[in-house]
């Protein structure tokens, strides 16, 4: 099985504690980008690697952040070999942003009407029983 992807330069130390499970997270990634998408829409394919990719990020920010598992060498090291996405971890250090799924979700250009997308509507503000889904990765609301 081929290793997660990283530059020639070794690794700081805890490393091997977080490597498995980026590993299984990698291995999860490239059997949904070759997962047959016949009958989906084009966006609908996206969504398991946006899914995955928001899983690798939280794993990352929750290691440093909430638990504080790993080093700052570490958590730097991850985010220079783009292991975790360090546009989304600042987005979720602020207020507000703690739940947000991805980064297409705030982009006001991707809209018609140049708001952000339904998933960032709060639920008591939605109609009872209506079902939300983000057309740009599937999430059924992160707003809170």
């Amino acid at each position: 099985m081929p290793k997660v992807r990283r530059s020639r330069k070794q690794p700081p130390d805890g490393w091997e504690l977080i490597e498995p499970t980026l590993e299984e997270l990698e291995q999860k990634m490239r059997e949904a980008e070759t997962e047959p998408h016949e009958g989906k829409r084009i966006t609908e394919s996206l969504w398991p690697i946006f899914k995955i990719h928001h899983q690798k990020t939280r794993y990352i920010y929750d290691l440093y952040y909430r638990r504080k598992a790993i080093s700052r060498e570490l958590y730097d090291y991850c985010l220079k070999e783009k292991i975790a996405d360090g546009n989304l971890i600042a987005k979720w250090k602020k207020s507000g942003y703690e739940n947000l799924c991805c980064l297409r979700c705030i982009q006001t250009r991707d809209t018609n009407f140049g708001t952000n997308c339904i998933c960032r509507v709060p639920k008591s503000k939605l109609e009872e029983g209506r079902i939300v889904e983000c057309v740009h990765c599937g999430c059924r609301g992160c707003s809170g």
